[in-house]
């Protein structure tokens, strides 16, 4: 398939457990005043190595998550523990995510919910587009293996995002 991973949902019973705990920093991140996104970097041992929340409220919208863990996993990990590590997320990574990932050498990506459904929701709600384009993760990197969106966890993260849009952010 023109090397581009096969995208399955998250279903297996530990890939959720860790995307609940992206959940909870997400929703941490939603009652801080902050973007309901969390993650986790997880080691091939099945260790949480570092995980975040979006720190965008202050003004500086690289802040996501996921650019932290990129930034973490370079300074702390060797190549080969970079390229066995999972980072788990409630949210696809955003292309400046993906390019990030991609450029440090982390290995596979589970997202609780797709960016295609970010952006179809936001179109529910009357809102404009990002002002970046709303591209799966394997347009920005396609070398790196893909699995999601969680079905179970897709109402609970949508409710928080809802919940961002009336609070007038």
């Amino acid at each position: 398939m023109n090397g581009v991973p096969e995208i399955a949902p998250a279903t297996d019973p530990r890939d959720v457990a860790f995307l609940r705990r992206c959940v909870e920093l997400a929703r941490a991140g939603l009652d801080a005043g902050d973007e309901p996104f969390g993650s986790l970097l997880v080691d091939a041992s099945g260790a949480v190595r570092y995980e975040d929340r979006n720190r965008v409220a202050g003004g500086d919208e690289t802040r996501h998550p996921e650019f932290e863990i990129a930034r973490w996993a370079a300074e702390h990990l060797t190549p080969e523990e970079r390229r066995r590590a999972v980072v788990y997320t409630s949210g696809e990574h955003c292309p400046m995510c993906s390019a990030a990932h991609a450029w440090v050498g982390l290995g596979r990506i589970v997202y609780a919910t797709a960016s295609a459904q970010l952006a179809q929701w936001r179109t529910e709600w009357g809102l404009a587009p990002g002002p970046v384009a709303a591209l799966p993760i394997n347009a920005v990197a396609p070398g790196i293996p893909v699995t999601g969106p969680a079905p179970e966890l897709v109402d609970e993260v949508k409710e928080l995002q809802r919940r961002l849009v009336e609070r007038g952010a």
